[in-house]
Parts: structure tokens; C-alpha cells; sequence
């Protein structure tokens, strides 16, 4: 397991543990994305998916590959870039996991391991939001309309109670997108619930507190953070 990496938000200047993320290379080796104890955060005020890569090189087969670049999210509404050693990845080798992530913690009842999907494509931005979900126990979570790519209505995914709007776009999402996700879950009946890569508009975040209304940040590995208190309660309930 990669060890935890110290982060203070340049903004709020409060303090989170930073697990840095470990991919599967091509060789089969585990690399954690090395990322220095003393890193120094960068404010990530607008996201190109041509700098949200980084190059690293994997110790066990030498091969340069090129992964998503590690960010954080605080709860204070700002989203930091974390720096990374090109040549220092991180040889830690781990279980091997069910290929699809089913696998339980050794020797405990938790839940399974998840395992995200690396984001490089919008749809691959709905498959990880949908993934997400099913890990959290809503296993009748569908694509709106069988498509893979994001739902011109604003609703990309559907089913377990749950209307999921999922934002794969570099802008943070709006006041109205969030109210119209609202909208759509009253009529369904449903819990609205919301994916952005881009994180949202201070409005937004406000609109959706009072509206009761889960906001998650997704970064480019593929794993949603929750970042309100609505959020880390969807996480708390769901089954295990």
C-alpha cells in the first residue's frame, strides 16, 4: 500500500492525508505515482486534459508510461495538482486483485476493493461515475438510454433510486445544472446525485447544501471524492 503524502490546501490551509494512486503497467507490475512527502500543491484553476497527464516510469520494466496526473479536492471548494518524481516510481507490490475488483480485504467483511476506471474520454467519465455507484451497493444503476457518452437532459445514469448527472467537462458545474438534476429527481422520485471533473461553481456547492443534493469530484483515475456533507452520507449509507 503507497503511503500517505501530507497536503495543505493553499487556500483554507487545512490539512489532508493524500493516498497516492497505484495503476497496473503494462507488465503487470503495481506502480504508485510518486509523489515527494514534501510536495508543494498547485492551484488547479483550469483543467486541460493535455496537462492532466504525467509521464512515469515503471522500476520493474523501465517503461515510460503516461498516467493521470494526481489531484485533491478540499472541502473548502479548491482542487490542487500534486507533483510528481518522473523517475521514482514506486516499486510497492500489492495482492493482486480480481480482475473485476470483487475481491474482499483479506481476513475482514468490508466491502470490495474498488478499482476505477482511468478517465480519458467523456464516456470513460459516465463508466467510472456508474462503476462508483454499483461499488457502493446501487447494483440497478444504468446508462440513460443505453448510451456510454453523457445524456444531452442532464441525467447520464438511472435506476437504484438514484438520477446521476455526470460533468466531464473542464468547467466547474453550474447552479443550473445542479437545480435541474434537482428537478429530475423530483419527477423520477428519485435521489439526485452529481459527478464533476471540473468541480463546481461556489453557487453550485451552496445550491446543492441546501437542496440536500450528494456532490462528488471525480479526478482522472476514476475515483469520486465526496465533497459535502450529503455525499459522505449517500457513502455511509449504502450497502456493504
Amino acid at each position: 500500500m503507497a503511503e500517505n503524502v501530507p497536503v495543505r490546501c493553499p487556500t483554507c490551509h487545512r490539512e489532508h492525508s493524500y493516498t497516492p494512486p497505484t495503476f497496473p503497467c503494462a507488465c503487470g507490475a503495481p506502480l504508485t505515482l510518486p509523489v515527494p512527502p514534501d510536495a508543494t500543491p498547485e492551484l488547479l484553476v483550469r483543467r486541460t486534459w493535455r496537462d492532466s497527464w504525467v509521464a512515469v516510469r515503471c522500476p520493474a520494466c523501465d517503461r515510460q508510461g503516461q498516467w493521470p496526473r494526481p489531484e485533491l479536492g478540499c472541502a473548502c471548494g479548491t482542487v490542487v495538482r500534486l507533483p510528481v518524481a518522473p523517475d521514482a516510481g514506486c516499486p510497492r507490490a500489492a495482492e493482486e486483485e480480481p480482475p473485476d475488483g470483487g475481491g474482499r480485504e483479506p481476513g475482514t467483511g468490508a466491502r470490495p476493493v474498488f478499482r476505477p476506471v482511468a478517465i480519458r474520454t467523456e464516456r470513460d467519465a459516465v463508466m467510472a461515475a456508474e462503476r462508483y455507484l454499483r461499488w457502493l451497493g446501487f447494483r440497478g444503476v444504468r446508462r440513460s438510454g443505453g448510451c456510454p457518452a453523457p445524456a444531452a437532459s442532464g441525467v447520464d445514469l438511472r435506476g437504484g433510486g438514484l438520477v446521476v448527472r455526470v460533468d466531464p467537462t473542464t468547467l466547474p458545474t453550474t447552479l443550473r445544472d445542479v437545480e435541474c438534476l434537482w428537478l429530475h429527481g423530483l419527477l423520477a422520485e428519485a435521489a439526485g446525485v452529481c459527478f464533476s471533473l471540473a468541480g463546481y461553481a461556489r453557487d453550485a456547492r451552496r445550491r446543492a447544501d441546501d437542496l440536500r443534493l450528494p456532490l462528488f469530484l471525480m479526478d482522472l483515475t476514476g475515483t469520486p471524492q465526496a465533497l459535502n456533507d450529503w455525499a459522505d452520507e449517500l457513502v455511509r449509507r449504502s450497502s456493504r
